[in-house]
């Protein structure tokens, strides 16, 4: 099972309450107690996200966060690389200088190849569709497997 962190997890939900409402301020009090995160979580997953450059804070009484850019130009990627950093299945493909079977392991491309249909997919889902009613159509309406999923399923491509 492939799972993100629990922290990027997080970074998604403050991320998504944010574009939920682009044109307000929030503190990172009022974010915790509206995603009903503990505040000190609140707090981290905001900062790291300023540093990404995902959000902006306003110092003083009438502080708080908000998105830097529109809900729609801000891709789960990239709050989840604000959170988690690079984006890798293994270890090797994001710090490839720890494993000792990179200069002869048969997997490593392949594992480059999936790390990039990840990400892409990733990419592809902005924070504007995930505070939308139906981010998703529901699985069994699909007729047939995107071109990039077969990567992960039994099925050669056409």
């Amino acid at each position: 099972m492939i799972i993100l962190s629990k922290l990027a997890d997080y970074g998604v939900i403050v991320a998504t309450h944010l574009a939920a409402h682009p044109d307000r301020q929030a503190t990172a009090a009022a974010i915790a107690a509206s995603t009903r995160l503990p505040r000190a979580t609140a707090a981290k997953l905001l900062k790291a996200m300023a540093h990404a450059g995902l959000v902006t804070a306003t110092r003083g009484p009438a502080g708080g966060y908000r998105l830097a850019r529109r809900p729609a130009a801000i891709s789960i990627a990239e709050v989840v690389a604000a959170i988690d950093g690079d984006i890798g299945l293994t270890q090797c493909s994001v710090h490839e200088a720890d494993c000792e079977r990179t200069t002869y392991c048969p997997t490593r491309p392949h594992w480059a190849a999936i790390n990039r249909a990840v990400g892409a997919a990733l990419s592809a889902i902005s924070l504007a569709e995930m505070i939308g009613p139906l981010a998703f159509a529901p699985a069994a309406s699909f007729t047939e497997p995107a071109r990039d999923a077969r990567i992960f399923m039994d099925e050669p491509p056409r």
